[in-house]
């Protein structure tokens, strides 16, 4: 179609401007005025040289959008990108945006989802108290709108050592892996995220001192909880999944089940003296032994004891090393620990604590707190 070319018109509707000149810009039709006939000419001109070099489509093209449209397409070009694809990604994240969901729901679905894959409960324990914290943590968020940044600035955040931090960051791709695939999100930011470093240091115990303090600041529902944890090293699942009827007083066992093993394997967990002294004064003959507000419980009594950063498996870490120092037997403490290797063992927990400190925390009971802090002081 021939092109209609852009021409001078006189104009007679004002007492300054003598001149117009109609064009279109937009795609809207414009009307510019001139006070004189070298002016509109002028402007003219340079609408139609415009007009036959990039056609009507191009003259038509406001100048602002080209200039956007190089500068986009500049920085786009050491990615090998075009501006349709920076466009389709764009409008994909707002509309995963839009169906989005909170981080509370979605940890709510993944475990519901999870449930019904016959995922086993340690499994959704794990779930439910791990994302339980990225929830609280990113609460009324949409999942669509966290990113890396985000997510790492968080879990350097978490007051655990580093192979926690780690565990958290699994359960995190994880949990982004589910809303992608849900259309939630249209990447995963987790997988992006720093891993931390695990160093092979020994690990983190309690002193003496602080495990008196946390004892005596117990209230009797979490009392059995860090009790058992301390004296008999049980695992944190084994602790969540125990039950009153296994532990027997009679024997002075603690029976752990295959199913409730993390190694699927049976094993009965010898009932020290003071052990016994603690759990006699709240003991049941059956239901959990974990009560079901342990969080808060558990870190009102941490802070009662003073205890500002928590070691990383501070319970079982803490049996593990006092028991090393105390029994001098690497094999025993294997056992009662579940571990297949006494070797690893003794490679992981000799030589943590001096014997005289051991022994003072063996003799740990509820009336013993002073005794035990002069125990210290002596060795």
């Amino acid at each position: 179609m021939r092109k209609r070319k852009i021409t001078v018109r006189k104009y007679t509707g004002h007492p300054k401007y003598r001149f117009t000149v109609n064009y279109r810009e937009a795609g809207k039709r414009k009307r510019a005025f001139f006070e004189t006939k070298n002016e509109a000419d002028t402007f003219a001109l340079n609408r139609n040289i415009e007009l036959k070099n990039a056609g009507r489509e191009g003259a038509e093209f406001p100048t602002w959008l080209r200039v956007m449209a190089q500068n986009a397409v500049e920085q786009l070009q050491p990615f090998g990108k075009t501006i349709a694809d920076a466009v389709t990604d764009y409008v994909a994240r707002l509309k995963a945006s839009e169906r989005s969901c909170t981080a509370e729901q979605l940890v709510k679905e993944l475990l519901a989802a999870k449930k019904a894959d016959g995922i086993g409960e340690r499994h959704l324990r794990d779930i439910r108290c791990r994302l339980g914290v990225f929830a609280e943590k990113f609460d009324g968020q949409m999942v669509g709108t966290i990113t890396r940044k985000d997510i790492d600035d968080w879990l350097r955040s978490i007051p655990f050592g580093a192979q926690t931090r780690n565990h958290y960051r699994a359960l995190t791709v994880l949990a982004f892996n589910f809303a992608v695939r849900q259309g939630y999100a249209t990447a995963n930011p987790a997988m992006g995220a720093a891993k931390a470093k695990v160093v092979g240091e020994a690990p983190s115990i309690l002193s003496v001192t602080q495990a008196a303090r946390l004892l005596e600041a117990a209230s009797p529902d979490v009392l059995p909880y860090i009790a058992i944890g301390l004296f008999a090293g049980l695992r944190r699942a084994e602790l969540q999944r125990l039950d009153w009827s296994e532990v027997d007083f009679e024997s002075g066992l603690i029976k752990v089940t295959a199913q409730k093993s993390k190694t699927a394997q049976k094993r009965y967990v010898t009932m020290q003296p003071n052990l016994r002294e603690w759990l006699l004064p709240v003991r049941k003959i059956k239901g959990k032994i974990t009560p079901d507000d342990f969080n808060k419980q558990f870190v009102q009594a941490r802070e009662d004891a003073g205890i500002a950063e928590w070691p990383d498996n501070a319970l079982r870490h803490s049996f593990a090393s006092y028991h090393m120092a105390h029994f001098n037997n690497a094999a025993s403490t294997a056992l009662e620990l579940g571990h297949h290797d006494s070797r690893v063992t003794f490679a992981h927990y000799r030589e943590l604590v001096r014997p005289a400190t051991a022994k003072a925390y063996w003799q740990i009971t509820p009336e013993s707190e002073e005794k035990v802090v002069q125990l210290v002081a002596q060795g």
